[in-house]
């Protein structure tokens, strides 16, 4: 047992496998949601409230199965106000959708990181061996921005409509106030 102060707490669902055609929306989605310092989560649960030191959204892929969740470092004692704040915010976007300086704030984010991406070994060879893995094909540069591009936002807010009617699980390490 150690003496911890921060609670560590994960609100996940299905998600989409690593094949699902649907995989550019679901990055916009968790970049409008919670892909950076602008993202939904990280302004209303950190900047707004002040609940959390470190908020986000993500997604884990695989060839036939995914995962996407919602975490938060919290102080115990807020963990119930903060997965309420979380699921809120996922709630709205799923009802309202998306701003377009929402989409364009994400889609220049996640262009800027495929672009960066491309220039790194590591992220390289992790693109490669993915594709060969997992879908047998690799799209090329340009494929992925176009398909980035084609994502709207109708398709953002179908896409979490879609995950919040998914069955959620909750996860929480540390000390329970």
């Amino acid at each position: 047992r150690r003496d911890v102060t921060q609670a560590h707490v994960i609100i996940g669902c299905e998600g989409l496998p690593a094949t699902d055609p649907q995989g550019p929306t679901m990055s916009v989605l968790l970049s409008i949601l919670g892909g950076s310092m602008s993202s939904r989560l990280f302004q209303e649960v950190r900047e707004k409230r002040g609940l959390a030191y470190t908020t986000y959204a993500f997604d884990t892929s695989y060839a036939g199965a995914g995962a996407f969740g919602l975490y938060a470092g919290c102080a115990p004692g807020d963990v119930e106000e903060v997965c309420a704040v979380m699921i809120g915010e996922f709630e709205k976007l799923a009802e309202h959708g998306v701003t377009e300086r929402e989409m364009m704030r994400a889609r220049g984010q996640l262009r800027g990181a495929m672009v960066l991406g491309g220039e790194d070994s590591l992220a390289r060879m992790g693109r490669l061996g993915r594709a060969e893995v997992v879908t047998g094909r690799l799209r090329s540069m340009e494929d992925n921005l176009r398909r980035l591009e084609a994502v709207t936002p109708e398709e953002v807010r179908e896409m979490a409509a879609w995950l919040v009617e998914q069955k959620r699980a909750r996860i929480l390490v540390g000390p329970v106030a």
